[in-house]
């Protein structure tokens, strides 16, 4: 028998979140432990999630089939304010973090479409074309990988640390209204 979230509950139990987000339940308790949703104990040690946990579950999810990683997306739920729900401004906060990084994917993925039956400089030399447009492995020159597709942004020597662009946006928290900056 299964056991359907109450569009009146305030709260979910791991199971009925579970269902209602279509994860499964060790999955939620894996979100849990990495920082990605909180629960609240009931006084029988159960674990109980907020309404808006559903919308953070299915952001998480969203996230991971777009390849981001799981510290990206601790760092975005970060942005969100505890002890209220959410709001639309908030949202919209966290989805500027990344609207650089999914627009190269986005690029990325449209130029693997419409490229990859042609010489993508990865050293094969294999295509008809691969001989004209990479002649001797010329390419191989420049770096490992596929030369003549777009390269995911790496470390960036300008940067100190040398860390990469992925998960680096520079967002702040939004500011809440009334709140000092």
């Amino acid at each position: 028998m299964a056991t359907h979230l109450s569009w009146k509950a305030k709260e979910a139990t791991v199971g009925e979140l579970a269902e209602r987000a279509g994860v499964a339940t060790s999955a939620l308790r894996f979100y849990e432990r990495e920082g990605l949703i909180r629960s609240r104990r009931t006084t029988g040690n159960q674990r109980r999630y907020s309404r808006d946990t559903l919308r953070r579950v299915a952001f998480i999810r969203a996230s991971q089939r777009l390849g981001i990683p799981l510290a990206a997306i601790r760092d975005a739920l970060a942005l969100l304010p505890e002890g209220r729900t959410p709001t639309r401004d908030d949202w919209a906060a966290v989805s500027e973090c990344w609207r650089e990084d999914l627009n190269q994917r986005i690029a990325l993925m449209e130029q693997l479409r419409d490229h990859l039956t042609d010489c993508i400089g990865c050293g094969c030399l294999s295509m008809t074309t691969c001989a004209l447009v990479n002649p001797r492995d010329r390419l191989g020159d420049e770096g490992p990988g596929a030369r003549q597709l777009a390269q995911p942004c790496g470390p960036d020597p300008a940067r100190a640390d040398g860390s990469a662009c992925a998960g680096d946006s520079g967002c702040q928290p939004p500011v809440a209204a009334g709140e000092a900056v």
